[in-house]
C-alpha cells in the first residue's frame, strides 16, 4: 500500500511541475507584438523559492534544475547559467532557512531579495565576460524587481490555493499540507 504522505509528496511535485510549464506556456504566448519596455517576474524562481522556503523536500535539487534548464532552453538564454544561479540559490536559501527555527516574513522576503539581486548581478556580470549579447539592463532590473515585488503573491497564493505551509517544529505531517 502506497503511504498517503508520500503520494501527497509525489502529487505537490507534479504540481510544481505543472506550474512551472503553465508559467512557461503562458510566457510564450504571443499577446503582444511590440518590443517590451519592461520584462514581467520571473515567476517559476519566486515560486521555487517560495517551495523551497516552506516545503524543501517538494522541490529537489534535480526537480529544480530540470525546470530551470526547461526554462533557459524554451526562453532562449544561455543554457544553464540562469539555472545554475537559481539551483545555487535555491539551495543556499535551503540551508540558511534550515539553521533558522522560525523566520519572520519580513527577512525571507529580505533574504530572497538579496538573493535575486546577486543573481541578476551574477548574470549580468558573465554575459559580459563571455561577450554575449545582452538585452537591456533595464530589463534585467525591472524583472529582478517585479519578482521581489510578486514574490508574496506567490507566497499568499501557495499558502491559500494550494495550502502549503512552513511546518512548525514537532509537526509530524512530512509536506505540511493544511487540513
Amino acid at each position: 500500500m502506497i503511504d498517503a504522505a508520500l503520494l501527497r509528496l509525489w502529487a505537490m511535485r507534479a504540481l510544481y511541475v505543472a506550474l512551472c510549464l503553465i508559467v512557461m506556456f503562458f510566457s510564450l504566448l504571443p499577446l503582444d507584438m511590440s518590443p517590451a519596455r519592461i520584462a514581467g517576474p520571473d515567476l517559476i524562481v519566486a515560486l521555487t523559492f517560495a517551495w523551497a522556503l516552506r516545503r524543501p523536500d517538494i522541490v529537489p535539487t534535480l526537480l529544480v534544475a530540470l525546470m530551470a534548464l526547461l526554462a533557459d532552453l524554451i526562453f532562449q538564454r544561455p543554457p544553464g547559467l540562469w539555472a545554475a544561479l537559481t539551483v545555487t540559490m535555491t539551495e543556499s536559501l535551503k540551508a540558511r532557512d534550515r539553521h533558522a527555527s522560525e523566520t519572520a516574513f519580513a527577512l525571507e522576503w529580505v533574504s530572497v531579495s538579496v538573493g535575486l539581486i546577486v543573481m541578476a548581478l551574477i548574470y549580468q556580470i558573465v554575459l559580459l565576460l563571455l561577450i554575449i549579447p545582452t538585452a537591456n539592463g533595464a530589463l534585467m532590473l525591472s524583472q529582478t524587481i517585479l519578482t521581489i515585488l510578486c514574490y508574496p503573491v506567490v507566497v499568499a497564493v501557495t499558502h491559500v490555493v494550494f495550502g502549503l505551509r512552513r511546518a512548525r517544529p514537532g509537526e509530524g505531517d512530512r509536506i505540511g499540507l493544511g487540513s
